[in-house]
Formats: C-alpha cells, sequence, structure tokens
C-alpha cells in the first residue's frame, strides 16, 4: 500500500469528473479453488486497489459525490480469523490507512443504498466481471437477473481510464521492482535450459522466482517448446536440441503491479541458422517499433511498422513476396503475425481491460480494426507521457492456419505456400519489452534482459 494521501488524492480527482451521485466500487471475495475452505490465491480488483488500496477480502467502497465522503464497508475480524490467518486490522485501522471517512458494518451496505435509491441518487458502478459480484450487485441495487450488465456507467469508465491511463512515478517504481523480479526469473531459466529437462522445470522456477521475490506472477507462466500457440500454458513437454522455448513470464511486485516479458531461447544455446532469421526478423521488427513510438502518435501506426518491417524480412527469407506495403494493407502479414503490438499495463497485466477494451485501448481517432489480426491489437489510440505499454512482435507457424489459408488461396501474390511448407514444425518466435512513453519517445522499462541473439546465447550458455 501507498500511504493514505495517495488514495485520497486518486479520489478527490476522480470526483473532479464525476459530478454527482454515489461510486460503488465492490471489493474481491475468497474465490474457492475446488470447495470453500480450499481458496485460489486472493488478489483484490484492481479498481479497488487503486481508490482504496487495501488487499483484503469481503470489502466494499462507497463514495458518496455531493457528500465528498468514502466509507469503507467490511467486517470486523472475529477469533477465528485470528486462529487461522493470524492477526488482521480492524475496520477502523482500514480506514486510517486508506483515507477514508468512515467504516462500516457491510451488513449495513443493504440499507443504506436502499435509502439512496429511494431518494434517487444515481449510482455509478463498472460492469462486473465475476459471477459473485454481478449477484451482490444485482441484490444490493434491486435489479433483476442480467440487468446489472446494462447498468454500469460509462460516464465513470471514462474519467477511470483517464485517470489510470497516466503512471504515476510512484506507479512506475512498481512496475520497475515487478521487472527486477522477472529479470531474474529469465536469468535463472536461461542458465538452466538443457536437453532432457521438462518444460515444467523451467516454469517451476521462474514460478519460484516470483513468489520468493514477495509477490506471484502477474499471469499464468508460458513457456514451451511450442510457441506457435499463443497461450500455452502446458509444462508436460521433453526438452530436445533443436527445440527453440518461448517464454512469456512476468512477475507481479507486492502492491499487484504487474510486468509482461517475453524471450524466446535455444534449448542447446546456440541458435541454428534458420532460428536466427527468424529471430532478428522479430527482433528488427521490435526495434523498427520501438523507434515509431512518441507520444501522440497512434500506436496502431506502430504495429504497421512492425508488420511491414517482420514482411520485408520474410520476404529475403523466401517466404512472402510481392510489395511489402500491400502485403500489410492486404492482411497478409497476419499469417505469421496474428496478434496485437501490445496493450497497456500497470496493476492489470492487460491494464483495466475489465473496463472495456475498446473504451481502454481505442477512442473517436482511432478506431478497432476488423482486419484479421489487427483486429487483435488491444490498444491503438495515440499514447501520452506515462503511458506503459508492452511491445511484443512475433512471428509463427501455426499448421492449421496455414492449411486453412492455402485451402482458400488467400494472399497468394504475398505468400510462397510451397517454401512455406518446409517451415511447418518450426514453432514461434516472440520478443516483448515494457515501456513507459516520455515526452521525447519512450524509455524501456526494469533492468535489461538478454535480447540480441550473441546475449541470448551467453545467457544460455552458448
Amino acid at each position: 500500500m501507498f500511504e493514505a494521501n495517495v488514495y485520497r488524492a486518486r479520489r478527490r480527482e476522480l470526483r473532479k469528473s464525476i459530478k454527482t451521485g454515489i461510486i460503488l466500487l465492490p471489493g474481491h471475495a475468497e474465490s474457492p479453488m475446488n470447495y470453500a475452505e480450499n481458496t485460489y490465491p486472493f488478489r483484490q480488483d484492481s479498481t479497488f486497489l487503486y481508490y482504496i488500496g487495501v488487499n483484503r477480502p469481503g470489502l466494499w467502497a462507497m463514495m458518496d459525490i455531493e457528500e465528498n465522503q468514502t466509507t469503507i464497508f467490511g467486517r470486523e475480524p472475529t477469533v477465528d480469523d485470528v486462529i487461522w490467518s493470524g492477526l488482521q486490522p480492524t475496520l477502523g485501522e482500514l480506514r486510517e490507512c486508506t483515507g477514508a471517512d468512515r467504516a462500516c458494518d457491510v451488513a449495513d451496505l443493504a440499507d443504506i443504498l436502499s435509502a439512496m435509491i429511494s431518494e434517487k441518487r444515481e449510482v455509478h458502478i463498472l460492469p462486473p466481471y465475476r459471477a459473485e459480484t454481478r449477484q451482490a450487485l444485482e441484490r444490493l441495487l434491486i435489479l433483476s437477473k442480467g440487468q446489472v450488465s446494462t447498468k454500469y456507467s460509462e460516464e465513470l469508465i471514462r474519467a477511470m481510464v483517464a485517470q489510470r491511463s497516466v503512471k504515476e512515478a510512484r506507479e512506475l517504481a512498481e512496475i520497475e521492482s515487478a521487472l527486477t523480479i522477472t529479470h531474474e526469473m529469465y536469468r535463472v531459466a536461461m542458465q538452466s535450459v538443457q536437453e532432457g529437462k521438462y518444460e515444467r522445470e523451467i516454469a517451476g522456477l521462474a514460478e519460484g522466482i516470483a513468489i520468493s521475490g514477495g509477490g506471484r506472477l502477474a499471469y499464468p507462466c508460458i513457456l514451451t517448446k511450442h510457441g506457435q500457440v499463443l497461450h500455452n500454458h502446458n509444462y508436460h513437454r521433453r526438452l530436445e536440441s533443436g527445440d527453440l522455448i518461448v517464454q512469456d513470464t512476468g512477475a507481479a511486485a507486492v502492491s499487484g503491479y504487474a510486468s509482461d516479458i517475453t524471450r524466446t531461447y535455444p534449448v542447446s544455446g546456440i541458435f541454428s541458422s534458420r532460428q536466427r532469421e527468424i529471430y532478428q526478423a522479430v527482433l528488427d521488427a521490435l526495434t523498427d517499433a520501438l523507434s515509431g513510438i512518441q507520444p501522440g502518435r497512434p500506436f496502431q501506426i506502430c504495429h504497421l511498422i512492425a508488420a511491414r518491417t517482420l514482411t520485408s524480412r520474410l520476404q529475403q527469407i523466401g517466404l512472402m513476396r510481392g510489395d511489402p506495403d500491400e502485403s500489410v494493407a492486404a492482411g497478409a502479414h497476419a499469417l505469421f503475425f496474428p496478434h496485437g503490438l501490445g496493450h497497456m499495463m500497470g496493476l492489470d497485466v492487460h491494464d483495466m481491460e475489465n473496463l472495456g477494451e475498446d473504451l481502454v485501448g481505442y477512442d473517436d481517432q482511432i478506431q478497432r480494426s476488423r482486419q484479421f489480426g489487427l483486429c487483435a491489437l488491444r490498444f491503438g489510440r495515440s499514447p501520452a507521457p506515462g503511458f506503459v505499454l508492452t511491445v511484443e512482435p512475433g512471428c509463427y507457424f501455426i499448421g492449421p492456419l496455414m492449411d486453412h489459408w492455402r485451402s482458400e488461396k488467400r494472399h497468394e501474390a504475398f505468400i510462397n505456400y510451397e517454401a512455406l511448407a518446409a517451415w511447418r514444425n518450426f514453432g514461434g518466435v516472440r520478443i516483448e519489452e515494457n515501456i513507459v512513453v516520455t515526452p521525447e519517445g519512450y524509455r524501456i522499462l526494469g533492468p535489461p534482459i538478454p535480447r540480441t541473439i550473441t546475449e541470448v546465447e551467453t545467457a544460455c550458455g552458448g
């Protein structure tokens, strides 16, 4: 947690955009894994963390705009809580450390809300993404089943997106703290990889380092020799010489702030000539995309820069052909690069995605494309100084997608399907950095993690 005045200031800033009514913020409850007493590791809702700052289950917060008052709702710790979980702060102590004005028993929340609703007070809520939160809101706001999904406040969402998009210096420090742990995760993973080991052994080392750093993983670890599967969370495969590992792993700091880094490295410690070609193509796409980042310049343009560079390199290898600009405009590159260049990052690894991806990543000037590949770009609008983004181009050889496109003769003018057949079992390459946009351009966050071919081979002992 930060100091109480940080949360007071954040709530004060939010009230400048929301002029009337009350803002109701639900915290998370414990989530059972397979029975009630066996729960997943607790993670507080990120909006609640940002404005209230308490990582404890069962809490609600209410901000009364007209009264300029914030109330925390929860329950006092019981003797059983102390026996099983140790000493817990009282509601009064939580009120003090969050800078709230009042603390009330959560059992009183329904009556307080009912009185406000009867007075025709407007209740601003966010779209719920957990079933138990949805049901609780329906009960508290006296809504029919499913109605809460249409009652969220777009005014509140837009105000929060505007506020949370620009990271404070203390937030950047937390992200860099997470990246310091992530740096160690990659150092150990690259040193440990070798023929005969299993993916799970390397993934286990990485997750252990995240926990030993005081936090946890910011998202489930991706560590696979089948890098063409974009979100591959299976770790059962034995590593062989000649395999490429795609590792997409990020630690979360104790505060909850995320990191999100991807590297690709060879099991043997040395890239083959074919692996070098694809790796360098992706690295060039990353370098060129980074050079295009400027405040006020649509991030969608940086995605297209990466696509253009990748297309050019694949033409040199003989897998694509034709005019590179026409190829990118047609979307032919998406056979190899079917995802977006990046997304916002902060308390969420996909920052504020629960508020609505288009409201976070697009605006009146930049609309989401419908083109395959480009439509997967989560953030396309122009960033401002203080925005934290991931930049993560990739190149993948996805057999079923290749077969599907070839059967439809899709983009035959730009794709050399005959040459592509020999690359069917290559896998994939992705390289990712986390950056903050600055008035001059950007700054890569965190300590440097091996990225060039020479750096990666050295880190792998090659």
